[in-house]
């Protein structure tokens, strides 16, 4: 049995980032491309989304022209392509309040928002900062910050400390402190509804960007494969590399059940297909009896 069809929805694309933002000490290693994405989890009772994308004006474009941001598609336009609107959406998991996870709030205004009370705590915290400690800031939008606390005055934020089990069926919610953000989050899909499931899926937001953060030779002497963090870290690299454990141990060290939101290959392991606005989107499984959006 499962509950939930997962797709990844890319929305926009950076072509050409530095890899050593992606693997931590890899300098001088050139360029990826990193696309920028969401993920939509449907089943027949909710529709559920990690993340929202960034909000295309004002500073959130700012930041998007200075990192090389291209092709941004609104989110009406992406959920189109499986069949979804905005306003059907119950549910958003907000991983982390980087500017391209947590900016398009206002599209969405059906949804109950969940985010770690150590995250929005911290990034108001951080705002009040002299501006010489800005580099914290390199990746927020203050606009978003504010955005999220006008959703707890809507009484449709809800923010969570810690791990939090069937926040929806089978879904739960784990967060990594200090991390990649101060309080990041990562869910988890037991797409079985079992407790001991043997069909979890982890969507990673930014604790881990490529498969290669799972499996990579990570520089490593004497050992086959190693845990490389994230390039990008307000906390430290160790609770990345930690958060990565507890990821892989919750699929059985499976780690393509590990889904890293910005990683391009994910057509290499899944069923995908470039819509007509030349975006990708990836089904990683899909519901007793969902249809393919994909083939």
């Amino acid at each position: 049995m499962a509950l939930y069809s997962i797709h990844v929805l890319e929305y926009s694309y950076v072509p050409n980032y530095h890899k050593s933002g992606v693997l931590y000490g890899a300098h001088n290693q050139g360029y990826v491309k990193l696309p920028y994405c969401y993920v939509l989890i449907k089943s027949d009772e909710h529709v559920a989304l990690v993340d929202v994308g960034y909000n295309h004006k004002d500073y959130g474009k700012h930041l998007a022209d200075k990192f090389g941001v291209e092709n941004w598609h609104s989110p009406r336009e992406v959920l189109a392509e499986c069949g979804v609107t905005p306003e059907d959406v119950d549910t958003v998991f907000i991983s982390h309040a980087h500017f391209d996870h947590f900016g398009c709030v206002e599209d969405f205004p059906n949804a109950t928002f969940y985010i770690q009370r150590s995250e929005i705590e911290n990034w108001v915290w951080a705002m009040s900062l002299p501006d010489r400690m800005r580099w914290m800031m390199i990746a927020v939008d203050p606009g978003d910050i504010l955005r999220g606390v006008n959703l707890a005055k809507e009484k449709r934020l809800r923010v969570i400390d810690g791990s939090v089990e069937n926040v929806l069926p089978g879904i739960d919610l784990h967060v990594a402190r200090d991390s990649h953000t101060f309080g990041s989050m990562w869910v988890t899909v037991r797409n079985d509804n079992e407790t001991d499931s043997s069909d979890t899926w982890v969507l990673a937001g930014d604790l881990v960007y490529q498969f290669d953060n799972l499996e990579g030779d990570g520089f490593a002497v004497d050992v086959e494969t190693m845990y490389t963090p994230v390039g990008l870290a307000v906390g430290s690299q160790m609770n990345l590399v930690l958060a990565t454990e507890e990821m892989m141990k919750q699929t059985g060290y499976e780690a393509r059940r590990v889904i890293p939101i910005h990683e391009e290959r994910l057509a290499d392991t899944f069923p995908c297909r470039i819509t007509d606005n030349k975006l990708r989107i990836s089904e990683i499984c899909l519901a007793d009896g969902a249809t393919s959006v994909v083939s």
